[in-house]
This record gives C-alpha cells, sequence and structure tokens, in this order.
C-alpha cells in the first residue's frame, strides 16, 4: 500500500489525531506554536485510504550561546512518535517518517536530536543509514506503583528537609492561572545561572496552562512562603508515566524552606496519589561528568538507567566525522 507523507506547519492545519501521547499531540504543538523562539513541525503518514497511521511532532527551538553567532536553532523530538494499527509495521513507518523529518528539518536546525527513544536500539539501523550518530545518555527515573508511598522513597536526610520546610512556613499548591507569570519568573531567575539548560518564555508556561493543566495532562506545582512564591514545577502526563520537566526555587534566599525540594516533593506525591507508575525527569545532565542537577534528583530515590539520543548534524562532514568516533 502507498503511504504518503505530510509536514504541517500551522496548528490549525492540523487535522485531528488519534492517540494520547502528549509529547506528540495537536495541544503541544499549540503550546509551542505560541511561544516565542520555538517553531512546531507535525509529520503526519496516511495510507492510501487517506486514513492516519502515524505521526511525530518535532520543534525547532533557538539556543542560546555565549559566542558568536551567540543562538542555533536546534530540533528535538521526544519519543518514537505515534503508530496506530495498520498493515505497516511500526518500524518501517518510523524508516519513512525520520527521512521525510530529516530532509525537511536539517536545513533549517543546525541540529536534530531524538531524546527518551526508551529502548536503546530502537531505529538502530534506520538512524544510521540516515547519517545519525549516537551518544549513550542517562535516564533518571522513580518507579511508584509498588506498595511504598513517595516518602518512603526517599533518604532519610532529604525526608527532614521537607519537613523542615513545611516546618517553617512553607507550603505547596497547585498553581492556578493568576500564579503563571509569578511562576514563570521565579523559574527564569533561577535558571538563568545555569546556561546549559533554557527556560521557555512564559507564554509556553500561559499555553500549557490553557492546552494541557485543564485537561490534568500536565500540572503546575508552587511553592510558597508568606503568600510569596519562591519555587515551583511543572510536570506532563502521558501513557501512565509522569514527567518532571522543569523545577527550581530560591534555595539561597530561602534556605530555611528548601523550596526547590519542595518543588520535586510536590511532583513526586501527586504523581503516586494519581497512580502513575513512574515518574522521570526529562533532562538531568550530560553523561560524561558529574552534574549537580543529576545528584540532587537521585536523593529522592530515583534510579539512573543508560540509554541512546541520537543526532544530526546540518553538516555531513561532522557527522561522518562524529559517527567514526561514537559508533
Amino acid at each position: 500500500m502507498a503511504l504518503s507523507l505530510k509536514i504541517y506547519k500551522k496548528g490549525h492545519e492540523i487535522p485531528d489525531l488519534p492517540g494520547t501521547d502528549v509529547f506528540h499531540s495537536k495541544k503541544l504543538f499549540l503550546v509551542y506554536e505560541a511561544t516565542p523562539g520555538y517553531s512546531p513541525y507535525m509529520i503526519v503518514a496516511k495510507d492510501e485510504k487517506d486514513k492516519i497511521v502515524s505521526y511525530m511532532l518535532a520543534v525547532i527551538r533557538k539556543t542560546k550561546l555565549l559566542i558568536p553567532p551567540f543562538y542555533i536553532k536546534r530540533c528535538e523530538i521526544y519519543g518514537r512518535g505515534v503508530y496506530l494499527n495498520s498493515i505497516f509495521v511500526k518500524e518501517y513507518l518510523f524508516a519513512q517518517m525520520l527521512q521525510f523529518l530529516t530532509n525537511n528539518i536539517h536545513r533549517k536546525a543546525f541540529l536534530i536530536e531524538f531524546r527518551n527513544l526508551g529502548n536503546a536500539l530502537w531505529g538502530y539501523k534506520y538512524f544510521r543509514e540516515n547519517n545519525y550518530f549516537p551518544v549513550n545518555w542517562l535516564r533518571v527515573k522513580s518507579s511508584l506503583h509498588s506498595q511504598k508511598t513517595a516518602e518512603e522513597r526517599f533518604s532519610p536526610s532529604r525526608m527532614r528537609q521537607i519537613k523542615k520546610g513545611l516546618k517553617n512556613g512553607a507550603t505547596v499548591e497547585e498553581a492556578s492561572p493568576e500564579d503563571i507569570h509569578k511562576f514563570a519568573k521565579i523559574l527564569h531567575s533561577i535558571y538563568s545561572t545555569n546556561v546549559r539548560k533554557q527556560l521557555p518564555n512564559i507564554a509556553f508556561f500561559d499555553q500549557l496552562q490553557k492546552q494541557l493543566v485543564t485537561n490534568q495532562e500536565a500540572k503546575l506545582f508552587i511553592v510558597k512562603y508568606k503568600e510569596k512564591i519562591i519555587g515551583g514545577s511543572a510536570c506532563i502526563y502521558t501513557n501512565g508515566y509522569a514527567y518532571l520537566w522543569f523545577s527550581g526555587g530560591m534555595r539561597k534566599s530561602y534556605a530555611m524552606q528548601n523550596p526547590g525540594i519542595l518543588a520535586v516533593w510536590a511532583a513526586y506525591k501527586d504523581a503516586f496519589d494519581n497512580g502513575y507508575s513512574h515518574l522521570e525527569f526529562v533532562d538531568v545532565g550530560l553523561p560524561f561528568k558529574k552534574h549537580g542537577y543529576r545528584d540532587f534528583v537521585l536523593r529522592f530515590g530515583g534510579k539512573q538507567s543508560s540509554t541512546r539520543r541520537w543526532f544530526h548534524f546540518r553538516w555531513q562532514w561532522l557527522n561522518k566525522l562524529l559517527i567514526k568516533i561514537y559508533v
């Protein structure tokens, strides 16, 4: 059977997409579309009866640099995409969409990156055929489906810090629409000192509230002290998993309240109380060096595992060089 592929650049043009993967949903496309510095692309594959058989969301974002040209455009894809029941094999559909995406995106973005693929061997043959190179990476996630509560997984010292923060007047709650701008500004002030990981424009969190929070596909948690927001976290929920995307707290100004720790604790507790099987941290740093944030989250009882990320640069000579190094 014939397969046709199309790339959508405008949210209102995207047809209704069956499936439940939030990372490849039309709703998340609309979040990115409304956020300055982000350009989403939805690749949709249809069979000869014009029925959707698979789709994949990619987003190009501007990444700041400390040297000229001061920013680059990088394309990121979370996961494999969505594959619906059809006569086509998943691997075949993935191979077609990967080639289509690479041919259409590589001139628009300096770098294409696939992350959170699950099985480290997924798509190996097809990535190699399209001149991608793999880098071993680390993931941190916590299993929540045993009889242990969220708190029972934490170290005793971590629990003391949580109790200390609450005893010293900190409170934790879900953010209301009125809290979003203050929440985003606090995270921006925290992330501004971490040049490796950027935080999206405030519009991203506004749209997250409108598109996903209202349907319980995302939640924003805030930590308050004397009615002032001093920390918070943002989670996305999909296919039985909770993903902690952003978190932080004003730990220097409010050391006695431990806002960064409480922000993560809120995400853990909520995920456990609502029956999610795992909580995973979306990005815990580069795999080949010590990283403060990864060490921080591991103290919440999570387990570290090895996986792969696949990369493709605009310059083919660079891909070939890095393939020799990493493959």
